[in-house]
């Protein structure tokens, strides 16, 4: 039997390699990215205290209320919006972009563009 390619675990495996090198500060915290088939998650973390500084994701009530759907650009921008502004009450203006692993496209451009509108820098 042929062993097929495992998607997932090849985004894990990227995304190990990738953060070897990168590592979210006090300063400059990581803002981290996770998708799912149906939903879409962003996280800003501290990785020296190990610490969860904000979060958003298509799951939260305000995002679910404005779309019916919760695996689509829309929503992904949305999310993005919403983890820009919570970044940014927390008094976090820099960040360094985790894409998990995943291609620059798609649903996780179009977060990562929502949260430069939103204030934050990276």
């Amino acid at each position: 039997m042929i062993n097929k390619p495992n998607r997932n675990e090849d985004r894990k495996k990227r995304h190990l390699r990738v953060r070897k090198k990168i590592s979210g500060t006090t300063q400059r915290p990581r803002l981290n990215v996770y998708r799912s088939s149906t939903n879409i998650y962003a996280q800003v973390i501290d990785d020296i205290n190990g610490v969860t500084l904000a979060a958003a994701s298509s799951l939260d009530p305000q995002i679910k209320e404005a779309t019916s759907a919760s695996g689509n650009k829309e929503t992904a921008k949305l999310v993005g919006k919403l983890i820009g502004e919570r970044a940014l009450e927390k008094g976090i203006t820099e960040v360094i972009f985790d894409r998990g692993g995943y291609i620059y496209h798609g649903r996780v451009k179009e977060l990562s563009q929502a949260a430069r509108e939103a204030g934050l820098k990276f």
